[in-house]
């Protein structure tokens, strides 16, 4: 039996509103199946980065994110079984560390996911500014690196706590 191979789409509205006039967009994407959605986030640890939310719930991404559509891939005749398979093989590819905004985000995980399932990518507009950077390696360079990686994020916080203990000890 065949089941469907959905995309469900977020609008990260807060930036959006400046992109959106370059006709770029920035948008987080997960797969639903089954009545489960698979996603990918990136944290610092060297561990499967994939998560489960309830399809179309922005409770768990939190309040910046926005439902803005969901897009029927194709079908699979997977399992339920298969795809837990699949999502924990794939978690070894796309780890919490090797999360990267430009280069391993949560659209390169649902395309992943979707090829192996249906044999479609995610259209291309979906991850269009991630593609860019890619070609215009200054635009990298104008983001902070706290924004692109986790670890980047881990370290920079754990530079600002050494930091602020330093401040903490000044002042006693």
């Amino acid at each position: 039996m065949s089941v469907p191979v959905i995309l469900n789409i977020y609008d990260m509205y807060w930036i959006n509103q400046y992109t959106s006039v370059l006709g770029i967009g920035v948008y987080h994407s997960g797969v639903e199946i089954f009545n489960r959605e698979f996603a990918y986030g990136g944290h610092q640890f060297p561990f499967s980065g994939i998560f489960e939310i309830s399809p179309r719930d922005t409770t768990d991404l939190g309040e910046t994110f926005r439902f803005k559509q969901s897009i029927v891939l194709g079908m699979t005749d997977f399992t339920q079984n298969d795809v837990e398979r699949i999502v924990d093989q794939l978690g070894k590819e796309f780890r919490g560390c090797a999360y990267h905004l430009m280069h391993k985000n949560c659209n390169h995980f649902s395309s992943a996911l979707t090829g192996i399932l249906c044999g479609r990518q995610i259209p291309r507009w979906i991850n269009r500014l991630a593609s860019m950077s890619t070609c215009i390696p200054f635009l990298q360079r104008c983001l902070p690196q706290e924004w692109l990686t986790p670890v980047a994020l881990a370290n920079n916080l754990g530079d600002q706590d050494q930091y602020d203990e330093i401040g903490d000890h000044r002042r006693t």
